[in-house]
């Protein structure tokens, strides 16, 4: 009997549905019996995932191909931690104020970890679980927010298209273009990703 091969991925990104609980934000939060959710689960929510080499970030070749592909011209790096980030108590404060932005939103984990945590179709918080190595990328208009793990650190490569713009529009900001057309892309869709009829 052959084996399915386990996705290379999963070892650097991981996500499942959260608990409800109001403790530390940064303990994983899941469910009792734990319910993960799949990589291709998260794709169809529009949540794309990479893992790279992150030891060798500066001369990866798919790294680069990947910035061509999708036109990822600016880089810079991003590191949370109580040491590192200025007003660091408010910064993760406000980090995890549920928002959305008009833009992608790129991280690559080169060090340390975190978590994302995104709405699915039915506002059900899924935590993704960024390690070492892992890229992911939150599609404009998409409800989410993060915070680090109890380790307390992550070096992330951010990317974007152009000039960088790091506007979070805090919940509610149902009315922008970027929200209606994610709604349309990805909430209203079936499985295949095709909208569907609302009076269907």
């Amino acid at each position: 009997m052959g084996t399915i091969a386990k996705d290379p991925r999963e070892d650097v990104i991981q996500a499942w549905y959260m608990d409800d609980s109001e403790e530390d934000q940064r303990l994983p939060h899941h469910r009792e019996p734990k319910e993960f959710v799949s990589l291709d689960k998260l794709a169809v929510l529009g949540v794309l995932s990479w893992r790279l080499d992150a030891d060798n970030y500066e001369t990866d070749e798919e790294l680069k191909k990947i910035r061509e592909a999708r036109g990822y011209s600016y880089m810079d790096f991003c590191e949370v931690c109580p040491e590192k980030l200025p007003n660091y108590e408010q910064k993760i404060k406000n980090f995890f104020e549920e928002h959305l932005h008009t833009d992608e939103e790129i991280r690559y984990c080169v060090a340390g970890s975190g978590y994302f945590d995104v709405r699915d179709r039915n506002e059900s918080w899924i935590r993704v679980c960024v390690k070492k190595g892992g890229m992911i990328v939150l599609p404009a208009g998409i409800y989410h927010r993060f915070t680090l793990d109890s380790s307390n650190y992550i070096k992330a490569m951010r990317l974007f298209v152009g000039d960088p713009i790091w506007t979070p529009y805090n919940r509610p900001h149902d009315h922008l273009p970027a929200r209606k057309e994610y709604v349309e892309t990805f909430v209203q869709a079936d499985g295949a990703g095709h909208a569907v009829n609302a009076a269907a």
